[in-house]
């Protein structure tokens, strides 16, 4: 199954009001765990790579071609997508390994900043065929958008896409960044507000957050691509702990990283199932 454009696997989720299940890279280990969920739930899955990982490799190059490739092998349909960009540079250089579709978050910027720095790198993107999510929100707080009590309003969500011209929008609906307990109070009616007032695909970030039956309303009440990052570092990281507590002897990290990758693996098989994944 060749790798395919983000717009692949997100556009046939809006038709059949199912979700796509979008889930963070940090190492190689995680594309191959998320490809390895995938193709057990039988989904197509995006691989996404942010800012931050980027931040930790030193560069895009190596973490984002490594990704790629693993894409390229799967036996279900996967996008390569970059995570909250701040930068066009980085944007660019994206574009030129492949990816299917890059989220530029211009969030921090007053609103006709966020417009026009989006409204250039929509256009630039578009010019390569590439897909575009954007995100609108409240200047302040590491969190932009996702910090707590933040909420998009519905008509100003759907001015913005009709000056940007982007693909998708990140929302919030009451969701944060980074959460290790499930949480969050998603509003559903406001969702379904949205998805009646906003033409393009809605995002949910800090959907790690979100206790697990309300990821499947989410989706049901409009959302269709759901970010899943951390909910997954923290199988992988308990998977290294109990294993190295089970084989104290252990020092070779390929035994301890794959019992990590295997745990990650499950746990998108998992997940896919709750956003709706999976066609019924």
């Amino acid at each position: 199954m060749p790798l395919v454009a983000t717009a692949e696997i997100v556009g046939p989720a809006v038709r059949g009001g199912l979700g796509a299940g979008a889930f963070n890279v940090i190492q190689i280990e995680h594309a191959q765990a998320i490809v390895a969920g995938a193709e057990a739930a039988g989904a197509p899955v995006i691989l996404q790579i942010s800012e931050n990982a980027v931040r930790y490799h030193g560069a895009l190059a190596a973490i984002g071609r490594a990704t790629v490739e693993v894409a390229r092998a799967a036996r279900v349909p996967v996008a390569v997508h970059l995570d909250h960009a701040t930068e066009p540079g980085l944007v660019r250089e994206a574009l030129g390994l492949g990816f299917g579709s890059v989220m530029f978050d211009a969030s921090a910027r007053d609103y006709d900043g966020n417009v026009a720095a989006t409204s250039a790198v929509a256009a630039d993107c578009h010019a390569a065929g590439v897909w575009v999510e954007a995100e609108l929100g409240e200047v302040g707080g590491k969190d932009g958008v996702h910090a707590p009590g933040a909420r998009t309003d519905p008509a100003e969500a759907a001015a913005y896409v009709a000056a940007t011209g982007v693909d998708a929008l990140a929302v919030a609906v009451g969701t944060s960044h980074a959460m290790v307990v499930k949480e969050a109070v998603v509003d559903l009616d406001l969702i379904a507000a949205l998805r009646a007032a906003v033409p393009v695909p809605l995002v949910l970030h800090g959907s790690s957050g979100v206790p697990e039956p309300d990821l499947t309303r989410a989706v049901v009440a409009g959302l269709t691509k759901v970010n899943i990052a951390t909910h997954l570092n923290v199988a992988y990281t308990r998977a290294i702990r109990d294993h190295l507590a089970d084989h104290p002897e252990v020092v070779d990290p390929r035994r301890y990283v794959a019992a990590a990758r295997d745990a990650v693996a499950r746990e998108v098989t998992r997940l896919l199932a709750l956003v709706r994944a999976v066609p019924r």
